[in-house]
């Protein structure tokens, strides 16, 4: 299951931890956002134990965005022990999701 989190949050259990970390960065009032919201936790539940799943969102962690260079929403960053690896900007159906991320596990 994925689960938002906050600036605070991220550096705990993205960054600094071992492993592959899927990470939606969204907004409130991004309908292309709202539209990945239920894809994306389909895909945390079709791989869980195997990535952790995480949603940002941006106006309320404008530093992650910013040191990411995140100005397009939605936006999927497939980290790997804490560094980015695969940038997906867009909307995209499950399968498409599902197989970009499944390249890293």
């Amino acid at each position: 299951m994925a689960q938002v989190i906050s600036s605070e949050e991220f550096n705990n259990l993205v960054q600094n931890t071992e492993g592959i970390a899927v990470v939606d960065f969204f907004a409130t009032w991004c309908g292309p956002c709202k539209m990945l919201a239920p894809v994306f936790q389909e895909v945390a539940n079709d791989l869980e134990g195997k990535a952790d799943f995480y949603k940002i969102d941006i106006d309320a962690s404008l530093d992650i965005a910013r040191q990411f260079s995140v100005s397009t929403v939605p936006t999927v960053i497939v980290f790997r022990n804490g560094e980015p690896i695969e940038r997906l900007v867009g909307f995209m159906p499950k399968e498409n999701l599902l197989s970009k991320i499944k390249e890293y596990i």
